[in-house]
């Protein structure tokens, strides 16, 4: 337990998404499937663009940074969400207060990688021939630090706020994670410190990320539709609609979580936060890279070559054995 913290409580029990008996083990498998594809769909994709140097490009620069931290952010949490679908899942002081700090930070992560994401991609679209210049790797390099420093710093700011806070009692958190609301109800002292660091730091991480996007996509659009081509039009609608759906569901439900709390809105708080801690990993590597052409011809001609691999492998150790 942190130093200074005078709460009694020395672990929390999570109640997880339902406490219907019929549904824990229907939900069990079909968290598990959703996790399964999510680390599989994203570690994918960060090997395909790690080993294919023609994918070393600003765009997927920024599609293996949001693989990454779609990885990490569905494996703070899911791991232990499942156990609350089989068995009462306790967690430590400290886990509890881990997972929040590594929660906050890939989440505000996610924001800003998302953002990088919609500022390359205005480029791209509304100054081609200036794209190189405009993204070179420099650039990629100091807009990924600074997700990641942004990412630290609000982390550090909700984990410390929390730690101040006293525990007397209360142990069950209505959720599957632990998260702010949730812990902010059982606290016995006074939140209103932490309520004003949940508005400043989730404010400035939701509305600037999605005034910034809004704004590169009001641009974007203005720019496709004085596209000439219907091809080069329809092209560029289809890149755009699939990163504007798996904004929307983000941060709609993100929003939703974390500007408007209560009672009454936790339950239906917890279903809207797991699009952006399980739905939305898992899409991502869909929407953002399966529906790509590059990605498409460049994970056909891998699996050609393991293929192929195995092929010669598997025929060289039958001729060795016909040779003896």
């Amino acid at each position: 337990m942190a130093p200074g913290n005078e709460s009694s409580v020395t672990e929390f029990i999570l109640l997880g998404i339902t406490q219907e008996p019929g549904l824990q083990l229907p939900l069990f498998f079909i968290f598990l499937a959703v996790y399964a594809v999510t680390v599989v769909g994203n570690v994918g994709l960060i090997i395909l663009i790690g080993l294919n140097p023609h994918l070393h490009t600003p765009m997927y620069y920024f599609l293996f940074n949001l693989s990454f931290i779609d990885l990490c952010h569905s494996s703070v949490i899911t791991p232990k969400m499942l156990m609350s679908f089989v068995s009462q899942n306790i967690i430590s002081y400290a886990e509890c207060m881990t997972q929040l700090c590594f929660f906050s930070f890939f989440v505000i992560d996610e924001c800003c990688i998302l953002t990088s994401m919609a500022y390359d991609r205005y480029v791209a679209i509304c100054k081609p021939l200036l794209y190189k210049v405009s993204m070179p790797r420099q650039v990629c390099l100091m807009l990924t630090v600074g997700v990641y420093a942004m990412g630290l710093v609000g982390a550090m700011a909700h984990t410390a706020c929390m730690l101040r806070l006293s525990f007397c009692d209360g142990n069950i958190i209505n959720h599957y994670m632990c998260d702010i609301p949730p812990l902010l109800q059982l606290s016995c002292t006074s939140t209103s410190i932490n309520e004003l660091v949940v508005f400043i730091v989730v404010g400035v991480n939701v509305i600037v990320p999605s005034v910034t996007i809004f704004i590169s996509y009001t641009l974007i659009l203005s720019n496709i539709l004085h596209i000439r081509s219907a091809e080069g039009r329809s092209k560029a609608f289809s890149t755009c609609s699939s990163h504007v759906i798996a904004l929307f569901l983000f941060f709609g439900s993100a929003a939703f979580m974390y500007l408007k709390y209560s009672s009454e809105s936790m339950d239906l708080g917890k279903i809207s936060s797991v699009f952006y801690t399980n739905v939305v990993p898992m899409l991502n590597p869909l929407i953002y890279s399966l529906r790509n052409k590059d990605i498409k011809v460049t994970l056909r001609k891998s699996l050609f070559k393991i293929q192929q691999t195995f092929g010669l492998c598997g025929r060289g150790r039958v001729g060795d054995d016909l040779g003896e």
